[in-house]
């Protein structure tokens, strides 16, 4: 890129010193690069903002976030709410307990602290102590605590840490009673924990990127190896690789008596491969339970030798089986729960029971059962909502799951298994009134007749007359259920007479299998009907109406945001694409992106890419006015790369017609989400919602 091309970037910035109705943004250079798809031309004048470690990159998103910024410092009522969003945080947060041993280990955040810190006290009366306190790790809070592994004699911690909001981690490892953390790193790991054996654990790396791309380049050639405590990690055992699919990624794991060794294989988010040796035979090979990537498995026990595990083989909506590995033929498997009419989404095994945790509706219920597959008793939860987090040990009878709901704060409860009664254990106490509001589940029909559900969050007594504000959020992808949360930043949009709307659009797991694949590859566009269909339903039943709707997503959310405004701009009033998937058609060439091929199909593919250029955000951008547009990335995103958002900003503000701004938000030292320090948050939420009220008109209770 030559270095003129920063001159119209700097001439545009000059005169935006201020910020006038009409936005003038920075005049971002369009080059000449097309590519050909079977015979298809197709342009991308903004292939150069894919290089986003250049000189060039890193000025027009300096100038982009000047404007951005220069914007949302105007609305006068934008401190207002992050005081808000802050005095909302600012109360203590748990996990449920996880029992090591005789030990327990949970993380706690005091209110407003960057990152949860790690704590570990002897039984569930001791003194906690502190473990791992990620916040002093860096000044800003940007790294962040992603694994902790306990030996199985509790005398070291293999810990993972990730910087800036990247998806990279690293492992070390301490002594959990002295605290000292010994000198071994292990580094270039994505997607796998630390799984003990011994004097050691098996983990996954990945080839140490070139230099410039460590954000960008393609993860391949991912391998599995045992690191000895002590020793560098360049004499790690190698344990298992395949040299003939780099694009194979793998997760090791051990069953927790430390005889079997498992490794998950995957080539993309749907279907893993599941290889398997007995450590205790010393066997050298693996022996293969699954090698067709066509169902999922994920197993929970090893029962007298053989395999309890969870499974999609022939069951859409999941079962449990027991596999002798000896036997590992499928005709050999003996069903223990069958597949019913819920999702069964996990299971957990205490003393000689197992829990099913089960979806019906998007709202969860937990199941019973004894180890020979024999239903005994429900377990009662609050309300409709979402079990999060099932904490259980296969030698002990007291379970630990946690609660929540879209007006029911997390809250953790214990389960006695001998008595088959709940207690609450931890409660949050928040500056909120959960009365004042009310959750409803309505179903609408999409616009091939599927009933598709929908919750609805709103203040009690709201007057359904076309003019409340609405916020419309969804995913619809890679099997992911959307299911009732508790999430302290919307508390500013309900308490400022806001309706928060949440529908389970296929292609997420709601329903199963089926219903994740009614949203993939060709068949992606039931997505956005869905989420379509649910906006007019909203201003249909005069919830709302298209000037007071904002729809937001994230990821592949992101991704139905865009393809919903470029497909139907007269939609709602606002849209924010989070870090969105936006350029369907070169998305699998960065990082882990080939991954997501099971879900949108690939652009090297004739059929495929015909549905893709259908429905790509970046490519159907036309001259017309869309929605008030906020697009959000982060400048570490090595999961969806800002590339995404890049582009298809600068093609926005290129051919937005009208005055409604189309800003973008490039948060400095984050990533994708996971690990974002409470700080970064909250400034974040401050920002959309300021956005989204300000381009509404809306009267803001804070001022």
């Amino acid at each position: 890129m030559k270095k003129s091309i920063l001159i119209p970037i700097l001439l545009a910035a000059l005169s935006c010193g201020q910020v006038s109705k009409k936005i003038s943004y920075p005049a971002t250079p369009r080059v000449q690069q097309s590519d050909d798809y079977f015979g298809k031309k197709v342009s991308d004048p903004y292939r150069w903002l894919e290089d986003d470690r250049s000189s060039e990159t890193a000025q027009w998103v300096s100038e982009e976030n000047k404007i951005t910024f220069a914007y949302l410092d105007k609305i006068p009522f934008r401190k207002k709410i992050r005081e808000r969003i802050s005095t909302l945080w600012n109360f203590p947060r748990f996990s449920p307990p996880s029992k090591e041993g005789k030990y327990y280990s949970f993380y706690k955040n005091d209110g407003m602290q960057n990152q949860s810190i790690l704590y570990f006290q002897e039984g569930l009366g001791g003194n906690p102590k502190i473990l791992i306190d990620p916040n002093k790790l860096s000044a800003d809070g940007t790294v962040a605590l992603t694994h902790a592994g306990f030996s199985k004699d509790q005398r070291y911690l293999a810990f993972g840490t990730s910087r800036a909001g990247s998806d990279w981690q690293q492992f070390q490892i301490m002594e959990t009673q002295t605290g000292k953390v010994l000198d071994d790193l292990v580094k270039w790991n994505k997607f796998s924990g630390a799984a003990w054996r011994g004097n050691g654990f098996f983990y996954t790396r990945f080839e140490e990127p070139g230099k410039g791309s460590e954000l960008s380049g393609k993860n391949e050639n991912c391998r599995v190896y045992y690191h000895t405590l002590g020793t560098d990690q360049n004499k790690d055992s190698l344990v298992y690789e395949d040299r003939e699919h780099p694009a194979r990624a793998f997760s090791p794991g051990v069953t927790d008596d430390g005889r079997f060794l498992i490794i998950s294989a995957w080539e993309t988010t749907t279907g893993v491969n599941l290889y398997i040796k007995d450590l205790e035979k010393k066997e050298k090979n693996f022996t293969s339970l699954a090698d067709n990537f066509e169902d999922d498995y994920s197993v929970i026990d090893n029962i007298g030798g053989k395999l309890l595990m969870m499974t999609g083989r022939n069951a859409p909506r999941k079962k449990v089986v027991l596999i002798d590995p000896a036997h590992p033929e499928e005709k050999n498997w003996k069903e223990v729960i069958p597949q019913s009419g819920d999702v069964l989404e996990s299971v957990a095994r205490a003393k000689d029971k197992l829990i099913c945790k089960y979806l019906r509706d998007a709202c969860s219920r937990l199941q019973v059962f004894s180890l020979e597959g024999k239903s005994e008793n429900e377990i009662t939860l609050p309300t409709l909502g979402t079990v999060s987090a099932i904490n259980a040990h296969a030698e002990d009878s007291l379970v630990f799951y946690s609660f929540t709901s879209f007006t029911f704060p997390t809250t953790i409860y214990s389960y006695n298994i001998v008595t088959k009664t709940s207690s609450v254990f931890r409660k949050a106490a928040i500056d909120f009134d959960p009365e004042a509001y009310e959750t409803k589940q309505v179903f609408f029909n999409s616009k091939d007749g599927t009933k598709v559900p929908m919750f609805i969050v709103h203040r009690k007594g709201m007057e359904m007359n076309g003019k409340n504000p609405a916020f419309l959020y969804s995913y619809g992808g890679f099997n992911i259920s959307l299911t009732p949360d508790f999430r302290v930043e919307r508390l500013a949009l309900l308490e400022n007479g806001g309706i928060f709307a949440e529908p389970n659009i296929r292609g997420g797991g709601e329903y199963g299998e089926e219903w994740h694949k009614a949203g993939t590859l060709c068949r992606k566009q039931n997505v956005f009907d869905d989420f379509i269909a649910a906006a007019e339903y909203l201003i249909k039943e005069k919830y709302t109406s298209h000037d007071m709707l904002a729809i937001h997503g994230r990821s592949n959310g992101g991704l139905l945001v865009g393809a919903v405004m470029t497909q139907r701009p007269d939609l709602a009033k606002v849209a924010i694409p989070t870090v969105g998937v936006l350029d369907m058609l070169r998305y699998h060439l960065f990082t882990i992106g080939a991954a997501w091929a099971s879900d949108y199909g690939r652009s090297d593919n004739k059929e495929q890419f015909e549905c893709l250029y259908r429905y790509s955000p970046l490519q159907n951008v036309k001259e017309t006015g869309y929605p008030a547009t906020l697009v959000t990335t982060g400048d570490h995103d090595d999961r969806v790369v800002p590339a995404h958002s890049f582009k298809f900003a600068a093609t926005l503000q290129e051919k937005q017609q009208g005055d409604n701004p189309v800003l973008i938000r490039i948060d400095v030292n984050a990533g994708h989400g996971a690990g974002k320090p409470t700080s970064k948050v909250i400034e974040e939420w401050a920002d959309i919602w300021s956005f989204m009220f300000y381009n509404m008109g809306m009267k803001v209770k804070y001022l």
